[in-house]
């Protein structure tokens, strides 16, 4: 059995990753509130998570691993959103939720295991919270009640941080209730006109943190072996979690294993509105940038190091799986190659997996005529682990040519054949000694975004981004 290594946020090292059950591998990863399109940045740990569970379901079985990711459906940006446009809450969420499975779809992501909403939660919450309550780890005070950091001794453990050192680098709420600014809230009052559940301590709703301890507990148990998101998550959200768990169920150990990808930036910079370089997975997709490309560039940097989108990365991307879809074309997938299988079992190298299949590739072109038909089964089985090269991502590299000012989509055979007639006079050109002609072949062939490759067998051709036929006719 393949041995998987990951880095644990918890204990700042890389260690075997032992699973409490091999029958029952539990994974909870936190998911998004759903008020908007996800962005860019919002997608990185979907990737990254979904990576991790194709790994497990390969080492442990499809049917011994359990991978739940939550929506939060009771936020206060989720209430200023429905006051804005005077929709209801439900309709909102539901709506999100839609555009959050089409855009993770979109990339490749299989589903998890479980999708808990909040909303379906909160009995869960105000149990957990009257334990808390019962056991001096928690407080009422005006309507609300609140966590007492200072009753949970490991609390800072998870981000190495003194309760002193958080209280002067955090943004907190100074409330007069709290016995301590570090304090956070597991329940608020709700007036009428917000979402609100009847409890001990009156009408209200469940903090943020709250949610997914108490979704943990009731769908993975007090003890589960993974805890993911993004390194953003790490304090306050994940300290949180932590102690309010550990404290409400002390006979469980939460999370064993903590996993935090890092940030995005675009084109070196953090992705902001105010940098006008903020744009959600569907603006990609709207624009033409296909899923299977973006999940490839965030594939081909380490989950543990900053993460730059660049129009250079989309474009490399891009040409590169033209090429491997070109290769593979009719080929029926085999077993993934065992050497993409360690690389990735290594803390998730994904960078080091597609390194392994260029070299796969280099191997099943340098022959294309005559290549082993099990070095493409290899080959392609190997990137559909990685979740690319797949059924269900494919067509986006058909034909792509602009005429008459709009975008068509075309297989035509004739459109292939004129292009593969051009590549031919331009070889039969260089052969005569002709240069002059060769090189007036490639520049409209270039001009028209048909891409040229040669190599010691030939010459091959793949379509550009886009591409316009109108300006070969410079070649008739």
């Amino acid at each position: 059995m393949t041995q998987i290594s990951l880095y644990n946020t918890k204990t700042r090292r890389k260690e075997a990753f032992t699973p409490l059950n091999p029958d029952d591998v539990r994974m909870y990863v936190c998911g998004p509130t759903v008020y908007d399109r996800a962005h860019l940045g919002n997608a990185r740990p979907v990737v990254v998570f979904d990576v991790l569970f194709r790994l497990l379901r390969h080492v442990y079985g499809a049917d011994h691993v359990t991978y739940v990711r939550n929506f939060t459906d009771v936020d206060d940006k989720i209430n200023a959103r429905a006051a804005a446009t005077g929709r209801p809450i439900r309709d909102i969420t539901d709506e999100t939720i839609g555009w959050y499975h089409d855009d993770m779809d979109a990339l490749g992501t299989l589903r998890p295991t479980a999708e808990p909403r909040a909303t379906e939660f909160i009995p869960q919450m105000v149990a957990m919270i009257e334990t808390l309550i019962a056991q001096g780890n928690a407080y009422e005070a005006e309507g609300h009640v609140l966590f007492a950091v200072e009753s949970y001794a490991k609390y800072g453990a998870l981000s190495g941080r003194s309760i002193d050192d958080m209280i002067a680098g955090a943004r907190v709420e100074v409330a007069p209730y709290k016995r301590n600014p570090m304090d956070f809230v597991l329940w608020k009052p709700s007036p009428d006109d917000l979402p609100g559940w009847d409890s001990p301590w009156g009408r209200g709703r469940p903090g943020w943190h709250i949610e997914c301890s108490a979704m943990a507990f009731e769908l993975l148990g007090a003890t589960f072996d993974i805890h993911g998101g993004g390194i953003d998550l790490q304090f306050p959200h994940h300290e949180n979690e932590i102690a309010q768990s550990c404290c409400a169920h002390p006979e469980g150990g939460f999370a064993q294993v903590w996993l935090h990808n890092e940030m995005l930036q675009v084109e070196g910079k953090k992705m902001s509105k105010s940098l006008g370089n903020f744009f959600t997975v569907r603006d990609l997709l709207d624009q033409g940038v296909p899923g299977e490309v973006i999940r490839f560039v965030m594939l081909s940097t380490h989950y543990r190091k900053p993460m730059d989108w660049t129009e250079k990365k989309r474009e490399e991307a891009e040409a590169t799986l033209r090429h491997w879809r070109k290769l593979v074309d009719g080929v029926v997938p085999g077993s993934p190659d065992q050497e993409v299988v360690e690389t990735l079992a290594d803390d998730l190298n994904t960078a080091g997996a597609l390194a392994r299949l260029h070299g796969l590739a280099k191997s099943v072109a340098s022959n294309p005529q005559d290549a082993r038909e099990e070095e493409k089964r290899v080959f392609l089985a190997s990137a559909q682990f990685l979740g690319i090269l797949t059924e269900e991502l494919a067509g986006w590299e058909a034909v792509r040519y602009v005429e008459n000012g709009g975008l068509k989509v075309g297989t035509a055979e004739n459109v292939a054949a004129a292009i593969d007639g051009y590549v031919e006079q331009r070889r039969l050109a260089k052969l005569a000694k002709n240069f002059a002609e060769a090189d007036r072949i490639r520049a409209a062939l270039d001009a028209a975004g048909i891409i040229l490759k040669d190599g010691p067998h030939g010459t091959e051709w793949e379509f550009g981004m886009s591409v316009s036929l109108s300006k070969l006719e410079a070649l008739k």
